[in-house]
């Protein structure tokens, strides 16, 4: 196991969920697109508004798959973390 596997289960098992159900990678490649292709701190804030969205029924999977695409066609002039932002000190 990992670090972030540790983690997983003992904050599933903190909030009484199963760790089988938690798919990491989705979580991942969602905050890994918001964050190069939105703004960084958009990473976290968009996973937690996916937990939501799921806490209130919707499939994990297409929830992220969603994001990301709104991610991935947000306009540049409104993105602060882009690659090409982030070499000219944008955030």
């Amino acid at each position: 196991m990992t670090v972030l596997d540790d983690w997983v289960t003992a904050v599933c098992a903190e909030l009484g969920l199963d760790p089988a159900e938690v798919s990491v990678p989705t979580v991942l490649d969602l905050a890994r697109d918001v964050a190069h292709q939105v703004v960084r701190p958009g990473a976290p804030v968009t996973a937690y508004l996916l937990g939501v969205a799921v806490g209130r029924g919707a499939d994990p999977a297409t929830a992220a798959a969603r994001l990301s695409g709104l991610a991935a066609e947000w306009p540049i002039e409104l993105g602060g973390g882009r690659p090409d932002r982030l070499a000219s000190g944008g955030s």
